[in-house]
């Protein structure tokens, strides 16, 4: 089941947290983010959407971390229920790609319930003071490939927070299947 995500709360300050990549290194906040901002992006395996757009996720990543801001995707979805989305999956698929940046998984899906995440993939674009700029989509291109002409949408407004510290105040909700929750 496809679903959107809620408009951007500007300023909310991002949650705390401490999780594992796919090589076992822990990273908080404090570790993640870069002197311009911060973006975390809730993704996972399986989905179709992010199938869809993981390779321009990849290089929008590199991008936005040439302008100062970090970079790091979460895995919130229960594996159990889901095998294409266990660790292992999650470091076949990071090694596989060259991420730039940490694959990190939430175990007890704490991080996606205090970020309110609710659908892969889900963008949370942060400025240099952790508050919330972006909470948008990629670009127009939901499961199908993008156009040559698309506009890149969370590039352009992660290149804006890097600027000016501020997101657009246009944006349009991210579209996606629904995180995986434990039962």
């Amino acid at each position: 089941m496809a679903l959107n995500t809620p408009v951007c709360d500007f300023g909310w300050r991002a949650v705390d947290f401490e999780l594992a990549d796919t090589a076992g290194s822990r990273h908080s906040l404090a570790s993640l983010r870069g002197p311009n901002g911060l973006l975390l992006m809730f993704i996972c395996n399986h989905c179709p959407y992010v199938k869809a757009v993981i390779d321009r996720i990849c290089s929008d990543a590199r991008q936005v971390q040439a302008q100062g801001i970090g970079v790091a995707a979460i895995m919130s979805n229960d594996p159990s229920e889901y095998p294409e989305d266990s660790p292992a999956n999650m470091q076949r698929l990071a090694s596989q790609l060259e991420f730039s940046f940490p694959y990190l998984y939430d175990a007890d899906q704490s991080v996606a319930r205090n970020y309110g995440a609710v659908c892969t993939p889900d963008f949370f674009g942060f400025n240099s003071a952790l508050e919330l700029q972006y909470r948008g989509r990629l670009d127009a291109s939901g499961r199908l490939p993008a156009a040559p002409d698309s506009r890149r949408e969370l590039l352009e407004a992660m290149r804006q927070i890097a600027a000016t510290g501020q997101g657009p105040r246009e944006q349009v909700a991210s579209i996606g299947c629904s995180i995986k929750w434990r039962h």
